[in-house]
């Protein structure tokens, strides 16, 4: 009890977080016929793949450019495109200049500072579009689903396979009745992703090392946990320190489980159970995972368990009749290279009482398997439509009311937060009970602290909506 009252006086919205130099936040419509006005914020490799993909919809005029290093080569693309955009190293300045010229803001940095930006922005009125995974702990999280109620913005996550034909055959098949009744997944991803080559037995994290000329790194550590530069924390790198990312599962999970998370109305798993975690340390990420997720009953619906495997050798067991893991189409490039494991494509396998589906990642669609069984379901299948709208077109599109987006904050932020417990069970490496109710982890003091983690003096204000 006196954790849950805890967690609750932290996540709760006694009044409005106010930004410097504002007295209230500002709402912004944008008028028919009009393009929205975007800052980007991350303009670098993944940050400015996002960017580009929302200004080449014809949708919005991009008007400020925001990276903490405005000199690195990696930006040099997005600020030559936009050569009369207003130019900024820290979000904060830029919110503070010149707010009342954006309508919306695109956040494509690493995983431990999407929930500052996206905190100060959704206060000063502006709509969001966020990467993957929402947001790096479980309370940032709970805290942006609650400011998404509060400040009444347009908000999206980027997983954009939600906009894609995954999303609305899935939903299709379920309303038709053909999937349902659902009791396992398997989840994989088992593509290379040891960023570094850091020896797990290491007992401290990695030695400072002098600071690019460029380089904002207190902006870039934010309100995370300080360490001295490393260029193994930065450009791509932090992903799997436990400080800074999430590791494979924060990384592809998103594209790979979230139309059944939603359509299956999973919600938080009521148990995590690690069964792998092979080279485990409180640094990094294992080199390989095995996690169970177990979910219970849910309106009629069978209990769920959920395997998640990653680690390039740590293959999980296909069903009779899985056929050729093919390459997959709907994978986009990452940096300019296909991520393509030789042994298994990342996707997962579906069992219902019924029938077995083999699924993708990011927009692909299922398939029943075996193929003599689909060919016996072909005449019972409902009619797919198409999407109206890719994920980017969908968010500029709902920032001038003409739709609504696929992954806002109140689907995205629950099925992140599965994630955030997943991440929890890697690094304490032992098994969590989770009271979904109270959305506290059962008799475990330190992992409730990590579900809330202090944050860095002098970036309290954004905790305290």
């Amino acid at each position: 009890m006196k954790g849950a009252l805890a967690f609750s006086a932290l996540t709760a919205l006694p009044g409005l977080y106010v930004p410097r130099a504002y007295a209230a936040p500002s709402k912004f419509k944008v008028s028919p016929g009009e393009k929205v006005n975007l800052a980007i914020v991350g303009i670098g490799n993944r940050g400015g793949e996002i960017g580009r993909a929302l200004y080449a919809t014809g949708l919005c005029n991009v008007v400020a450019l925001c990276d903490v290093d405005m000199g690195a080569p990696h930006t040099q693309k997005l600020i030559s495109m936009f050569p009369k955009a207003a130019k900024f190293q820290d979000f904060r300045k830029m919110f503070d200049k010149m707010a009342d010229q954006i309508d919306a803001v695109s956040v494509g940095v690493p995983d431990h500072t999407h929930f500052p930006i996206t905190i100060e922005a959704m206060a000063h009125g502006k709509h969001v579009y966020v990467e993957k995974p929402l947001a790096r702990t479980f309370q940032e999280i709970e805290l942006l689903m609650k400011a998404e109620k509060q400040y009444k913005v347009v908000t999206q996550m980027g997983n954009q396979g939600h906009s894609e034909a995954n999303y609305f055959q899935f939903k299709a098949w379920k309303e038709a009745g053909i999937i349902k009744d659902v009791t396992a997944i398997t989840a994989h991803m088992n593509g290379s992703r040891r960023w570094h080559k850091w020896n797990p037995k290491i007992s401290s994290m990695p030695a400072g090392e002098p600071l690019p000329k460029t380089l904002d790194w207190d902006t870039w550590i934010g309100a995370a946990a300080y360490h001295d530069y490393n260029h193994d924390y930065h450009l791509g790198q932090w992903r799997c320190w436990y400080d800074y990312g999430m590791g494979a599962l924060g990384d592809w999970g998103a594209h790979i489980l979230d139309t059944a998370h939603e359509f299956l109305n999973l919600g938080l798993p009521f148990e995590v159970v690690p069964k792998l975690l092979q080279d485990h340390n409180p640094f990094f990420f294992p080199m390989a995972s095995t996690l169970l997720f177990r979910f219970p009953e849910r309106d009629g619906m069978p209990p769920v368990d959920v395997s998640w495997y990653d680690g390039v050798n740590n293959i999980p067991a296909v069903p009779e009749g899985y056929g050729v893991s093919e390459l997959d189409p709907n994978i986009p490039t990452v940096n300019g290279g296909k991520i393509q494991p030789a042994k298994l494509n990342p996707g997962k396998e579906i069992y219902s009482k019924e029938l077995t589906f083999k699924g993708g990642s990011h927009g692909s669609t299922l398939s029943i398997i075996p193929a003599d069984k689909a060919k016996d379901m072909k005449s019972r299948l409902p009619e797919v439509p198409k999407s109206p709208s890719n994920h980017f077109a969908n968010f500029l599109l709902a920032c001038m009311e003409r739709e609504k987006t696929r992954s806002p904050f109140s689907i995205s932020g629950p099925l992140s937060q599965v994630f955030c417990l997943g991440v929890l069970c890697q690094r304490l490496n032992r098994k969590l009970v989770i009271d979904r109710n109270t959305k506290q982890i059962v008799g475990d003091q330190e992992a409730n602290q990590l579900l809330a983690p202090a944050p860095r003096k002098g970036w309290e204000q954004y905790y305290s909506i």
